[in-house]
């Protein structure tokens, strides 16, 4: 594979600016085919399989009014005051008015009013799903809360969520980035060469992505986590092969050499680093959830681009430069190799490999330590309770509460069908009585029939929140409850029903995906270093990387430590399925870590090096770009904390934290301090397997040996004629 790169390095470079030409020209096609074609995200949540959505999907067919967005309008009225027909009236007549809506209810009618009669709520139904509204529907629903006459009026309910898309997040990370390359390589044009290429495989991938949403339907994340990773590394890719670059021109080789060699050495790591997030993200598809498929397959694409973009306009990029990637002071060509054993690398290698024991035995028990909350880590879909403090869904939720309790914000439906009409009526009051009597329950609104009335809806009012423990509890003990029914078909769905089958059908998936990554992670290895130990090594640190992470942001966002730091005002549940993308991403990034140091350490061991000297010349050598690379991985996940939407914050925490300690602990500590104790049996491999196991060359060592042979059969074929 080295050999392969290096030609298609040494060809970038010559033909740069015809490749320069085709990666604008392909950015230019897609952002027009992005801005022409692009359609919405979908902010909802399905599951082929489960109760809950098979009920949704029967509703579509029998009862299609009831399938479409809903909003909830809430009134209160001043302290000490009650409402009267004639305020909340004009109200729920605006609310009707809006186009698209099918039906207001008015609450004196509904008796949706509460004991002291200080606070109402209108049910709006609107009769497209929450996809298809629009923005104009969606400005004049919210736009009722502007006129109250006194009244305090919020607006809530799915018509009212807002997914929030960045904005100055990814600005930030940029920035940081910027600042990290620079202080990397010393050297303006490199830092904002390596950035400006990652920028233009960001958006063509972004670019690419949004063209496709006009025919295929995205999840609101999938863009923002496409974007997150894509840009994270893409710059850690160019960063990569323009340090290995470097060197080269340092050592005195040509600029058209260099780029090969580059590419052909750090290109091949950069290849199989992409191919493991590519992998581990396609992975997803195995889960069976289709938004969770589409995000992984976005992710995949983005990063796929990152790659392509590495190996082919960077070189193209480089030949621009020239020698003006190096700081001034080394632009006459020569290293200066003597200063090179006094980098922290080194100093912190030897201090490793002499303490390794205690450092390992701390490093293990740290982690450890820092992962118990995950025996506390609840899932579940995001819902209004944890938005923004000042956003309307959340001021629309709390109002709720405080009138009418929290489970009137996380309503159940038991929705009851048949083929006779007198059957299905009967069923229907058999449902509400057996529900009436289950604990977790505080009210069985009375049943709403279809036309033909072979389909009926019975409303349930839990006593706790849509992500409330006891409300799953609920969820459970009500499908036990009217299993036997008689006559008539009962399934529980609704938006809370939907996000518990959700959750649990991804905690379910959970152990079998990170089974499959691990095993993935060990043949990968194996095939990259030629050792048994090495990657189960790798595979256990990562399962300490994946643990702390965890447990870290469980007690962040689920039990509110610090959570003021990361602007978590309501601390609940994760989200569902951020631990099985989490596993996904990290997986990929640790593994491109693992790659660039241990392979290092392999090259200098197989040339001679005892065991330990090569563990240090390992870190010596790529700490620092290690470190950057790091670095600049969190800066872009962290900025993406500052989004108030809790999907992202969510996300981007855990990844900075996980890509610290991966980073930091995990790799640039605890791996030192194993190899060194393993010593020569690192690198043991049965022959079997030797024999087994193609050598893909990922070091570079063939294409080293064929560029430095001198051609001797050219000569003894000349000779051989005379």
């Amino acid at each position: 594979m080295a050999t392969l790169l290096y030609r298609l390095g040494r060809g970038c470079f010559t033909r740069r600016g015809l490749v320069v030409a085709i990666w604008l020209l392909l950015l230019g096609l897609l952002g027009g085919a992005a801005a022409a074609f692009s359609g919405a995200t979908s902010s909802e949540f399905r599951m082929p399989g489960t109760e809950s959505q098979q009920a949704m999907n029967a509703l579509q067919k029998q009862f299609p009014q009831a399938t479409g967005a809903t909003g909830t309008i809430v009134i209160a009225a001043p302290e000490g005051k009650k409402l009267t027909k004639s305020k909340v009236g004009p109200i729920v007549r605006q609310a009707a008015a809006i186009p698209g809506v099918l039906a207001a209810v008015d609450p004196f009618q509904a008796g949706s009013v509460s004991p002291d009669g200080r606070y109402a709520l209108v049910q709006v139904q609107f009769a497209d799903e929450v996809a298809d509204i629009t923005d104009a529907q969606r400005t004049a629903y919210t736009d009722i809360a502007r006129d109250t006459q006194g009244l305090r009026v919020e607006v809530g309910g799915e018509v009212a969520q807002k997914f929030s898309h960045g904005g100055a997040t990814e600005a930030v990370g940029v920035a940081v980035a910027a600042v990290v390359l620079l202080v990397t390589f010393g050297s303006l044009v490199a830092a904002g060469m390596t950035l400006l290429n990652a920028l233009v495989g960001v958006g063509v991938g972004m670019a690419g992505l949004y063209a496709l949403t006009g025919v295929v339907e995205l999840n609101d994340a999938s863009p923002v986590l496409a974007l997150m990773l894509g840009l994270a590394v893409g710059i850690d890719y160019s960063l990569f092969i323009t340090s290995r670059y470097r060197q080269f021109l340092l050592e005195g080789l040509d600029a058209r050499e260099a780029a090969g060699r580059a590419i052909g050495t750090a290109g091949s790591a950069v290849v199989f680093a992409g191919a493991t997030v590519v992998i581990a993200l396609a992975g997803l598809s195995v889960v069976g959830i289709p938004f969770l498929t589409a995000m992984g397959l976005a992710a995949a694409a983005t990063v796929a681009v990152a790659v392509l973009v590495a190996l082919t306009l960077l070189p193209a990029v480089l030949a621009f430069a020239g020698n003006r990637v190096l700081p001034r002071t080394q632009r006459n060509g020569v290293a200066k190799h003597s200063a090179a054993k006094e980098v922290f690398g080194y100093r912190w290698g030897r201090v490793v490999t002499r303490l390794r024991l205690p450092i390992l035995l701390a490093g293990v028990l740290a982690l450890g330590a820092l992962a118990l909350p995950v025996t506390d880590m609840r899932l579940a879909l995001p819902d209004a309770g944890t938005a923004a403090e000042d956003s309307a869904e959340r001021q629309a939720y709390d109002l709720i509460s405080e009138g009418f309790g929290p489970g009137f914000n996380g309503r159940l439906i038991a929705v009851v069908s048949g083929d006779d009409a007198q059957a299905t009526q009967a069923a229907a009051q058999q449902t509400a009585g057996l529900i009436q009597g289950v604990e977790g329950v505080q009210a069985v609104v009375p049943a709403q029939f279809n036309q033909s009335g072979t389909t009926a809806l019975v409303a349930i009012i839990p006593k706790a929140g849509p992500t409330d423990a006891a409300t799953e509890d609920a969820v459970h003990a009500i499908r036990d409850k009217v299993a036997d029914v008689q006559g008539a078909d009962v399934a529980l769905t609704g938006v809370t029903a939907v996000g518990i089958d959700i959750s649990e059908k991804l905690a379910d998936a959970l152990p079998v995906y990170l089974l499959l990554v691990v095993g993935l992670s060990i043949l990968l290895l194996m095939l990259v270093f030629r050792s048994v130990l090495v990657p189960v090594k790798a595979a256990a640190g990562f399962l300490l990387t994946v643990g702390a992470t965890f447990g870290i942001t469980t007690a962040v966002f689920q039990q509110g430590h610090l959570a003021d730091l990361v602007g978590i005002d309501t601390p609940g549940p994760l989200i569902s399925f951020l631990p099985i993308i989490l596993i996904g991403i990290l997986f990929g990034l640790a593994m491109d870590y693992e790659v660039f140091l241990v392979s290092r350490m392999r090259e200098d061991f197989v040339h001679g090096d005892p065991p330990r000297q090569a563990t240090v010349n390992g870190l010596g050598h790529n700490a620092r770009v290690v470190t950057a690379a790091a670095l600049i991985m969190i800066a872009v996940f962290a900025g993406f904390v500052i989004t108030p939407d809790p999907i992202i914050k969510s996300i981007g925490f855990a990844l900075a934290v996980g890509v610290f300690i991966d980073a930091f602990v995990v790799r640039m500590t605890l791996v030192p301090a194993v190899m060194s104790l393993l010593g020569r049996a690192a690198w043991w491999l049965p022959r079997p397997l030797d024999k087994a196991l193609p050598n893909l060359d990922i070091e570079g060592e063939k294409l080293r040996r064929d560029l430095e042979e001198p051609e001797p059969r050219q000569v003894e074929y000349a000779g051989a004629g005379r």
